[in-house]
């Protein structure tokens, strides 16, 4: 039998999605598959809440994405700020390095977000063409404010990118409103389909900015000017090449996207969260602390729960037995102390209470004492309270 997979991605995907992935492949000049690609590009502008973004759906990963914004908007010289929350932050600074940037950091201690303050501060001195943020860090599950972050950025005429990798569709965000230029995500977490694309949704003033660089892109992969007018003719119903689109995958994420928008965007926010509130009730009815520092910084879309004392990274192999995937620690200061659940895309409270008690077993067999059925009990009463 199947372990049930509850790291922070790959998630467990819908049937749907996994028929459409399964499928007989298109050509990728068909008119079916160009109307199918049309209508994904269209849905992932509305996932984003961004009517006036262009989207870019690309054969990659989620670093792709990073790098697909990068290297359009930096040229050697220009002065970058990284929000940074942890691991994907540090991976962002080495994109814009090895694009030219010059980078700043505006860091917190682990388990912590820098506050819009903070960063408003640093922008006021100014000379800072890009600031970077990433929704939701993986490795620590913290979450940024990136509503405040994003505005006081537009405010100040700086370019804010924002990485949503671990936040699309499972955390609340509204790119147009909130005044993102480039909000970037992959397929593989709360976007619900199997790992390898790149997603983008790049807004106007991002896009001007790309039109008025001095050098050209110096990845032909990466450059826009590759892809924008294939996006452009797939939205149209025109077929168009530049390098051939993984079109079962592309296929799939038109199924997911539909279920998305069918579910609601605010009624999905509110169950990742719903469930998120479950986790944590049962992480403190177990005895567990989590690595963020509050409940402001703490991501719905996965946990990041430290070990008890007496317990090390053995458990994730433990809860393994039990039947459940978790992942290890991924901060590089702190990945032998803690361990990591995700809890996003169609993960339900059946999951959860899987979940939940695949890790009080583990826990107890590794020697913590916890009261039997603690953790199953306060996620039942969050779940079921009003």
């Amino acid at each position: 039998m199947r372990d049930l997979l509850m790291i922070p991605g790959p998630v467990e995907f819908e049937q749907e999605v996994l028929q459409a992935l399964g499928a007989p492949s298109y050509g990728h000049t068909d008119p079916a598959f160009i109307a199918i690609f049309g209508r994904a590009l269209k849905r992932l502008r509305d996932v984003s809440l961004a009517p006036g973004a262009q989207p870019f759906v690309v054969s990659g990963s989620g670093t792709l994405a990073m790098e697909l914004a990068v290297a359009n908007l930096v040229e050697p010289g220009d002065a970058a700020l990284v929000v940074n929350t942890g691991y994907f932050s540090d991976r962002m600074a080495k994109i814009l390095e090895r694009h030219g940037a010059k980078v700043t950091h505006v860091r917190a201690p682990p388990g912590d977000a820098p506050t819009v303050e903070e960063v408003e501060t640093h922008l006021k001195r100014g000379g800072f063409k890009v600031m970077t943020v990433t929704h939701v860090d993986t490795s620590t599950g913290v979450l940024t404010p990136v509503e405040g972050l994003s505005r006081v950025a537009r405010e100040l005429g700086v370019l804010s990118v924002v990485d949503g990798v671990c936040a699309t569709a499972g955390e609340s965000f509204h790119q147009d409103a909130w005044g993102a230029d480039v909000y970037l995500t992959a397929s593989q977490k709360a976007v619900g389909v199997p790992p390898g694309l790149a997603l983008l949704t790049v807004g106007p003033r991002a896009l001007e900015a790309w039109k008025k660089r001095r050098v050209p892109v110096a990845s032909v992969y990466s450059d826009w000017a590759e892809w924008l007018p294939i996006m452009e003719a797939y939205e149209a119903g025109k077929p168009a090449y530049f390098a051939t689109p993984p079109v079962n995958l592309v296929c799939a994420l038109d199924v997911s996207l539909g279920q998305i928008l069918a579910e609601g965007l605010e009624a999905r926010f509110a169950r990742h969260q719903r469930l998120a509130r479950a986790f944590r009730a049962a992480w403190s009815g177990l005895g567990l602390r989590m690595l963020p520092v509050s409940e402001a910084v703490t991501a719905n879309t996965l946990s990041a729960v430290y070990y008890p004392e007496g317990v090390d990274a053995s458990l994730v192999g433990r809860v393994k037995a039990e039947g459940v995937v978790v992942a290890g620690g991924l901060h590089p200061d702190l990945k032998a102390r803690y361990f990591r659940v995700g809890h996003m895309n169609r993960v339900g409270p059946a999951d959860l209470l899987t979940t939940v008690g695949a890790v009080e077993r583990a826990l107890r067999a590794a020697g913590h004492r916890c009261e039997p059925g603690a953790g199953l009990a306060a996620a039942e009463a969050s779940l079921t309270a009003r």
